[in-house]
């Protein structure tokens, strides 16, 4: 009888559940990230003080030196580029690291975290190039940072999110090493491939902000 008492009190008595604690690397990103928010923030609203100084007529006619088409298909290049960082993401949650078929099988799950995020890559790094080849054309035309308010607003925006941008190809640069590095795809490996896609999201989001109050609104 003691022993059915026994039985029947354990079966009664709720399960040990562990606390699903979040991971420290990923809320120290995103705590990482807000602060960054607040930094871009801050370069509007130096952007829109000077604008509101030197007028919008001023703004508007030193604006009209921009290739806004080329600007466009670079940000629709960044914008892309979100899509095989994601992809990796979810690659490395399942603890996909390489392909597992041929290189031209990228459906379904045909490809891993490596090659999605070496496509984020090239994508990103043409994006830097073509915004590399727009500052060039602007200082040969003889627009550069220190010509007037515009300038120095526009080089000043548009230059530390693209140093955001390297930031991240580095990123990248770092978990695929460290996936070649290793010889098992561990739980450490999957958040640094998580925090990075956190990180190139945010660049992305910022950029299309950039894009709209420089390109088109100008």
């Amino acid at each position: 009888m003691a022993a059915v008492a026994t039985a029947t009190a354990t079966q009664a008595a709720p399960a040990h559940r562990v606390p699903n604690r979040p991971n420290l690397v990923s809320v120290g990103t995103i705590i990482w990230l807000a602060s960054e928010l607040m930094f871009f923030a801050a370069l509007f609203a130096i952007y829109f003080t000077l604008r509101s100084v030197s007028g919008n007529a001023f703004f508007k006619e030193n604006a009209a030196h921009l290739n806004v088409p080329l600007s466009l298909t670079n940000t629709i290049i960044l914008v892309l580029s979100s899509v095989p960082c994601q992809l990796g993401v979810f690659a490395a949650e399942r603890h996909q690291v390489k392909r597992t078929g041929s290189l031209w099988k990228f459906w379904g799950k045909g490809y891993g975290m490596r090659e999605w995020y070496m496509w984020a890559f090239v994508l990103g790094a043409i994006f830097i190039s073509l915004q590399v080849y727009e500052y060039s054309s602007l200082v040969r035309d003889g627009h550069s940072i220190s010509e007037n308010q515009w300038t120095s607003a526009f080089y000043l925006a548009t230059g530390f999110h693209g140093l955001h941008v390297t930031g991240g190809l580095f990123a990248f640069l770092m978990v695929l090493m460290r996936t070649y590095k290793a010889k098992r795809f561990t739980h450490d490996q999957e958040v640094s491939a998580i925090v990075v896609s956190y990180y190139w999201h945010f660049v992305d989001v910022v950029w299309i902000g950039l894009f709209c109050v420089i390109y088109i609104l100008q």
